[in-house]
C-alpha cells in the first residue's frame, strides 16, 4: 500500500522552505557555501541573544521541567499584560494571553478555531505564506486583498471592501510587513477596523516586528486603536529579541470578548489539547519586555540592522531592471523585476537557477502568494560588506540570465 499526503495538503504551499531548500541543502552536502537569504534568522548571521535572557532561562530550568498553564506561566502573561497596557491597549487580564511555540503555532490555534469549511479569510497580497496556509488547512477559502506598491505597499482598503462577502470571517493585518517591510499610518490602520466594524469581522494582527523599525517610522498597535473590534494580536521574542529557536510567543485578545465566548472556548481547548508552551523558553518573556531593549542600538543611525537595510535598498535599486520599495520596518526587501527587461516566466526556476549558479538563496514573489512572477524576497540580516557583494552577484546574475 501506498502512503499519500493528505488532500488537505492539495493547495498548501510554504516556498520559505520549500522544494528550493532541498537543492539548496543538496549543494551544502556536496560541499558549497551557500548563503541563506531565505529566512529571516538572526542567529545565522551573527546576532546575539541578550544575555539577560540566556541567565534568566538557566535560572528557572530547576522548575521548568514540569508542564506549566495550557495558557502559559504566569509571569510570563502579566509581562505581555504591562506591555501592552504601555500601548494604550485596555481592558486586557493575564486570561486573554496565550503563550505559544512561537506565534506561528498561534496563528494556527487562532485560525482552526475560527474557519467552518468555506468561511473566508482575508489576508494581504503578498502575504506571509502561513497565514494562507492555514487558513486552507482549516477548510477555509484566503482571499487576498492588493497592497499597493506604488503606494509604499499600503493596503488597498476598496479592494479590501470590494472583497468582503458573507462568508468573510476574519481579515488579516501584518505590520509591520513581511515580505515588503511597510510600516502603516494610523489612518489606514483606522480605516481597516471601521471595515471589520461594519461587517463584524474578526482582526488577526500579525506585529512580530512591532520593534523593528527604521528612520521615523512609527508602530501604531492595532489593538489599541478600537476597544469595539475583536482584535487578536500576535507576537513575540524570535525576531526582535533574536532567539528565535527559542520559538517564544504569545496571543493576546481584545475589544469585545463578551461577544466571543464560544470562539474563546475552542481556542482554550486547542489550548490545552497541546497540553502547554516549551516551559524553558516561557521564562525569557519576562526578561526580554522588562529590560534592555538591546534591538534599538540596532535600528539606531548607524545601527547595524539600519546600515544593512540602507545597503540593501541602494544595491537593489542599482542594477538594471530592479526595483525596491525602501523598507521601513522587518528584515527583508521585496524587490522587483521589471518585465521590460528581465522577462521571468518562472520566478521558482529563477530562484533556482540563481542559487545553482551563485549560490545565493532567496525566495520568489509567487511564495507569498503574489499574482505575478516578478518579484523575489530578499533577507537582510546579513552584514553590510556581505550584502553588498551578494547583491552584485545577483546583478551579474541577471545581467546574463534568460528564460524561454
Amino acid at each position: 500500500m501506498e502512503f499519500r499526503q493528505s488532500s488537505k495538503l492539495n493547495d498548501v504551499c510554504y516556498e520559505i522552505r520549500g522544494p528550493v531548500v532541498d537543492q539548496a541543502n543538496a549543494l551544502e552536502e556536496a560541499g558549497h557555501s551557500v548563503l541563506r537569504l531565505n529566512t529571516g534568522n538572526p542567529a545565522t548571521f551573527g546576532f546575539e541573544a541578550p544575555e539577560e535572557i540566556l541567565q534568566d532561562i538557566i535560572h528557572n530550568l530547576p522548575r521548568a521541567h514540569g508542564y506549566s498553564d495550557s495558557r502559559g506561566i504566569l509571569p510570563a502573561r502579566r509581562a505581555v499584560v504591562q506591555y501592552y497596557q504601555q500601548r494604550g491597549v485596555d481592558g486586557v487580564t493575564v486570561n486573554d494571553v496565550y503563550l505559544g511555540n512561537g506565534a506561528s503555532e498561534l496563528i494556527q490555534m487562532a485560525v482552526t478555531a475560527l474557519v467552518d469549511d468555506g468561511d473566508e479569510v482575508l489576508v494581504p497580497m503578498p502575504d506571509y505564506p502561513l497565514w494562507t496556509a492555514v487558513v486552507r488547512l482549516a477548510g477555509g477559502k484566503a482571499v487576498h486583498y492588493a497592497c499597493d506598491e506604488e503606494a509604499d505597499w499600503f493596503p488597498d482598503l476598496d479592494d479590501i471592501a470590494a472583497k468582503i462577502t458573507a462568508r468573510t470571517k476574519a481579515i488579516v493585518v501584518i505590520n509591520p510587513n513581511n515580505p515588503t517591510g511597510a510600516v502603516y499610518p494610523k489612518e489606514l490602520l483606522e480605516g481597516i477596523l471601521d471595515l471589520a466594524r461594519r461587517h463584524q469581522l474578526m482582526v488577526l494582527a500579525d506585529e512580530i516586528y512591532d520593534k523593528i523599525l527604521y528612520d521615523d517610522a512609527e508602530h501604531h498597535c492595532l489593538a489599541a486603536l478600537s476597544d469595539d473590534v475583536l482584535t487578536l494580536t500576535f507576537n513575540g521574542l524570535s525576531k526582535s529579541y533574536r532567539v528565535a529557536g527559542f520559538r517564544s510567543g504569545w496571543l493576546v485578545v481584545s475589544g469585545p470578548k463578551r461577544h466571543a465566548a464560544d470562539y474563546l472556548e475552542g481556542l482554550t481547548m486547542l489550548s490545552g489539547m497541546r497540553l502547554c508552551p516549551n516551559v524553558p523558553a516561557q521564562y525569557a518573556v519576562q526578561a526580554a519586555l522588562g529590560g534592555h531593549q538591546s534591538i534599538n542600538d540596532l535600528l539606531l543611525p548607524g545601527g547595524r540592522l539600519t546600515e544593512q537595510r540602507d545597503v540593501a535598498f541602494r544595491a537593489l535599486n542599482e542594477i538594471p531592471g530592479v526595483s525596491c520599495v525602501k523598507p521601513r520596518g522587518a528584515l527583508y526587501a521585496f524587490a522587483r523585476l521589471d518585465p521590460a527587461v528581465h522577462r521571468i516566466v518562472d520566478d521558482e526556476r529563477f530562484v533556482l537557477d540563481l542559487l545553482l549558479r551563485e549560490k545565493i538563496h532567496v525566495v520568489q514573489g509567487t511564495g507569498f502568494n503574489w499574482p505575478r512572477p516578478d518579484h523575489f524576497r530578499f533577507v537582510t540580516l546579513p552584514r553590510a560588506d556581505d550584502l553588498e557583494t551578494a547583491i552584485n552577484r545577483i546583478g551579474r546574475f541577471l545581467a546574463t540570465y534568460r528564460q524561454t
